[in-house]
């Protein structure tokens, strides 16, 4: 754990915001379009696939904002 405060965590987390807003107001505006006309179930899929995938590279951006390295670093044994 560390003593002191940096700057990475609240740059990450501003980071982090700006990036879920402009994501969510991307496929707000453009993805009614393109599958608007579908099976409401294969909607739902979609929007559940695409709710969830942002989730994928928070792990490594997490690890940035608290060690400022992009992958975590080797366990001690």
């Amino acid at each position: 754990m560390r003593d002191e405060p940096t700057w990475r965590i609240p740059v990450g987390l501003l980071g982090l915001l700006l990036a879920l807003l402009v994501y969510g107001i991307l496929i707000a505006r453009y993805l009614p379009g393109l599958i608007g006309d579908w099976n409401a179930l294969v909607q739902t899929v979609i929007y559940l696939f695409l709710g969830l995938i942002w989730l994928a590279p928070l792990r490594r951006f997490l690890t940035w904002m608290e060690t400022g390295h992009w992958s975590a670093p080797p366990k001690k044994d």
